[in-house]
């Protein structure tokens, strides 16, 4: 059984925006941007899918493999790494932007993604059909992380577990959050975790005023 508020919560997000254009965001937080990238498959384990978040402000991002794309894997992402980041930040997210994908989009009352994103109050923005750009960010990252590190990942090692290839993309990312610079409208050459921590005090100018 749903709560008061998780029922209210779903309700408010029957009233989803769509989005076609250019993105906005104005402080980190302000609108993450989640998709699946199909990474290949590994002999004995299958199938192996990473969900992908990125904040569309800083470019921090975050990624989690697994062997299914379903609305639980969309939701765990967000729940294990993303959510308990912004967190320790002093921050949220106040929005999703998704395509419209059966892992992220759904019958509202049964879907695992949209349910976790309603009760958690997140607001969520779909790409419009046949409008690409809009969850440009995320494709722009998978370029990156294919390039950077899957491409070679897999020249220098045989992986046996999807454990053991998490392992290694997990050290990418550390390098790609904290010592990587991006050249981002909002970044300017400095790290997508630099980014982040200096746009935290609009964070809490214009998010704090809201509370």
């Amino acid at each position: 059984m749903l709560t008061e508020a998780q029922v209210q919560a779903l309700e408010r997000k029957k009233h989803d925006d769509e989005a076609c254009g250019e993105i906005e965001s104005h402080h980190p937080g302000y609108l993450g941007s989640q998709d699946t990238f199909y990474v290949g498959t590994i002999k004995g384990v299958g199938r192996i899918y990473q969900q992908t978040f990125v904040d569309t402000y800083s470019k921090w991002a975050a990624a989690k493999l697994y062997t299914t794309k379903t609305p639980i894997t969309g939701a765990d992402l967000l729940n294990d790494r993303v959510l308990p980041f912004f967190t320790s930040m002093e921050m949220g997210i106040i929005r999703m932007l998704t395509d419209r994908g059966t892992e992220y989009c759904g019958r509202l009352e049964t879907h695992d993604y949209q349910l976790y994103l309603g009760i958690n109050d997140i607001e969520h923005t779909k790409a419009k059909a046949r409008h690409p750009q809009t969850n440009g960010i995320c494709e722009r990252f998978h370029k990156t992380i294919l390039h950077e590190f899957y491409q070679v990942a897999f020249r220098r090692k045989l992986y046996n577990s999807l454990e053991e290839l998490q392992a290694d993309l997990d050290v990418w990312m550390e390098h790609y959050n904290i010592e990587r610079t991006h050249q981002g409208k909002k970044c300017c050459g400095r790290t997508p975790l630099q980014t982040l921590l200096d746009g935290k005090q609009i964070w809490k100018e214009k998010v704090g005023q809201l509370n």
